[in-house]
This record gives structure tokens, C-alpha cells and sequence, in this order.
């Protein structure tokens, strides 16, 4: 009990939401993006979804959300309770590596016995309860190991828009070391992995201690390291928010998956089994959700479907729509944009709509 409560006292988290989310246009925008929208409808955001889930085994007070200075007052609106110096609002749009580099120096100096989760912002946990399991156990391992631990779920389909993690060496029944990163892999690559039974889906969800993770830092990307901790040395929590702030532009646009786990020699995996879906496309929204008779999917919408298969529809409050003969297509509506396009490999194809729509109509549709 009290190598539990100790544990819980030097437990960390940082959760991710200063993301675009433009894979989910038009419903998600640039100025409002989906962490920050109740998408299914439930009565709270994902942001907000994440961390609750993550309160229940964190202490609050060691919560931090790394977001960017364009989303500090929505983040201030959903977590009223979140102090101050715990949320950490980037000036320009980096990928996972600065912001976890940032948040974990914060953190160490907060506390140098810190472990820490780093967890997106917008992801479905089906099984509330194991991944508390699942989380407490990552915990105990990366208290007593050196090394940065992924959090892994055995794949149910060949899903390309998802991250793969090898499983090598194992070290129980549950963590192995991981021998390879796979960033979406073609369709067939992907029925391949699942077929192997030796890849697990990447939940984007990691552990480490913090001065293990500052040690990576270290050697993986120097100059950054170093300007990170110099903006924690012999200055006010102010301060060293105002020269991060600074530093930032310069710092290198990688995520933590290519910055970080990818040349570390202690990275492990474990096989968890809370039950996990990314919501970060509409095609793995699909794929993840409950289909009606039809294999459609309607997320919080008012549809009158006839005969129209494989779809998935979503349309703003007070919006009615009748969908006949539609087999395999998005619908979304939001605003002032409606998209229906083809579901299959839509993530490429919504990408280039957003870049046309913002040379030919402006900034007001993306």
C-alpha cells in the first residue's frame, strides 16, 4: 500500500491537444479541432473524456496538457479545475517530440523521482477499469526500469492508418522489447502484421521516467536538450515559459515515435487490452464503431437512410438528411462546409480538399 501511494505521489501525466485535427474536416476545424468537440455526442469533449479517465489515476494536480497559444482559452473553458503553470501553450504548431521534451522538463523540475504518461488527446478506451490496470502496471515497471514503455493493442483488422510496434524479446508475459516501428503501413503490409501475430497497433499512449526520458532527450537530439534545460535553470516558472516560448520555432518538427523510441535501445511494449480505437479518421471512426443493419454508421445525427450501405454520416444539431444509394462514402456536415466523399483512403483526399478550398475560398472553411 505504501509503495502504491508513493507511486501515485511521483505519477505524471501530459496529454496532447494542440493538434489541427484535419483528418476529421470538416467537422473539425482549425480553429476549434475535434480534442475539443463532443463528437459523439456523450456530454463531454475528447479533451475532456481524456482526462477524466486520466484523474482517476493521476492526482490532478500532476496533469498537464501541452496545447498551442490559439487553444489556451478552449482548454481553460473545458478544464476549469487545470492550474496554471500545468498548462503549457506552444506559439507555433510542432509534432510530439518538442511538446513532450517541454513538458517533461517542466515536470522533473517539478519533481526529479517523476514517472510520467504521455497520452493523445482524442482516443476511445472501451474498458475504463483495465486501462486503470493497465496504466498502474506501466507505472511499476518503468518505476523499476530504465527504459520508455508503449502501450499496445492486438489488431482486429489490417488497419493502414494506424502505427505498428514489432514485439521482440519478451521480458513477461505481458512486456516485450519493442524490435520495430512501423508508421501506416500499406493495406497488404498491414494484413501481413495481423496475420504474423507479432505487431500490435501503436495507442500513441507511453511511459518512462523522467530523468530517463531527459536522457534521451540528451542524446537524441542535443542542441534541443540543451535549450530546453537551460530555460529551467535559476529562473521563474514565468521566465521559462517566456524563453521556451523563444526556442520554439527552431526546435525540430518530429514526433516522439521518430525522434525519441525509434534509437533508443530500451523501448518495450506492453500487450494491453483496455480496449482501444484512435478517432483520428473518419475511415478509422468506421472501422471502430458499432455499423447498424446496414454496416452504416451515424454518429449523434438525424439520417433517414434507404438503401445505402457502408457509410459514415455526420451532420451538425438541427440538420436533417435523406441518404439513398450510397455505398462506401463520407458524409460531413459542419457549418458552412458539407463533404461526401469516398470512405476508402480519405485521409490523402481530404488533406488535398483542405489545400484547395483554402487557395480558392480562404480561411474560412478549414
Amino acid at each position: 500500500m505504501e509503495n502504491d501511494m508513493t507511486l501515485l505521489k511521483n505519477a505524471y501525466c501530459v496529454i496532447l491537444a494542440g493538434g489541427k485535427g484535419r483528418r476529421l474536416w470538416p467537422c473539425s476545424r482549425e480553429d476549434y479541432p475535434k480534442q475539443f468537440i463532443d463528437f459523439f455526442g456523450s456530454g463531454r469533449t475528447l479533451l475532456q473524456q481524456t482526462y477524466d479517465r486520466l484523474a482517476l489515476i493521476i492526482p490532478r494536480e500532476n496533469i498537464h496538457i501541452n496545447t498551442n497559444k490559439n487553444y489556451v482559452n478552449l482548454v481553460k473553458e473545458q478544464l476549469p479545475g487545470l492550474a496554471e503553470e500545468n498548462l503549457m501553450a506552444e506559439p507555433i504548431h510542432r509534432n510530439t517530440a518538442p511538446s513532450v521534451a517541454w513538458a517533461s522538463q517542466r515536470i522533473l523540475n517539478k519533481n526529479p523521482e517523476a514517472n510520467i504518461i504521455v497520452s493523445p488527446a482524442d482516443y476511445e478506451v472501451q474498458n475504463e477499469q483495465v486501462f486503470r490496470e493497465n496504466m498502474l502496471e506501466g507505472l511499476r515497471f518503468v518505476e523499476e526500469h530504465d527504459g520508455l514503455l508503449t502501450m499496445g493493442i492486438k489488431p482486429t483488422r489490417p488497419e493502414p492508418g494506424y502505427g505498428y510496434i514489432q514485439l521482440g524479446n519478451p521480458l513477461s508475459d505481458r512486456i516485450f522489447k519493442v524490435k520495430s516501428f512501423t508508421e501506416k503501413p500499406e493495406r497488404d503490409f498491414a494484413r501481413m502484421f495481423v496475420e504474423s501475430e507479432e505487431f500490435y497497433w501503436n495507442t500513441g499512449l507511453f511511459l518512462s521516467r523522467a530523468r530517463f526520458l531527459q536522457q534521451c532527450f540528451k542524446k537524441e537530439l542535443p542542441s534541443f536538450f540543451q535549450s530546453i534545460a537551460a530555460a529551467g535553470e535559476g529562473l521563474s516558472l514565468q521566465a521559462r515559459n517566456e524563453l521556451v516560448k523563444q526556442f520554439f520555432p527552431a526546435f525540430p518538427n518530429v514526433s516522439i515515435e521518430h525522434g525519441i523510441l525509434e534509437h533508443s535501445d530500451e523501448v518495450y511494449v506492453m500487450k494491453c487490452d483496455f480496449g482501444w480505437a484512435d478517432l483520428g479518421t473518419w475511415h478509422s471512426i468506421y472501422e471502430a464503431y458499432s455499423k447498424n443493419a446496414d454496416d452504416n454508421v451515424i454518429i449523434d445525427s438525424d439520417v433517414i437512410i434507404d438503401d445505402s450501405h457502408n457509410n459514415i454520416i455526420k451532420l451538425s444539431d438541427g440538420r436533417l438528411a435523406i441518404v439513398n444509394g450510397l455505398d462506401g462514402y463520407i458524409v460531413a456536415e459542419h457549418d458552412n462546409v458539407l463533404l461526401i466523399c469516398k470512405k476508402e483512403d480519405s485521409s490523402d483526399l481530404i488533406r488535398k480538399y483542405i489545400n484547395d478550398v483554402q487557395l480558392r475560398k480562404g480561411n474560412d472553411f478549414v
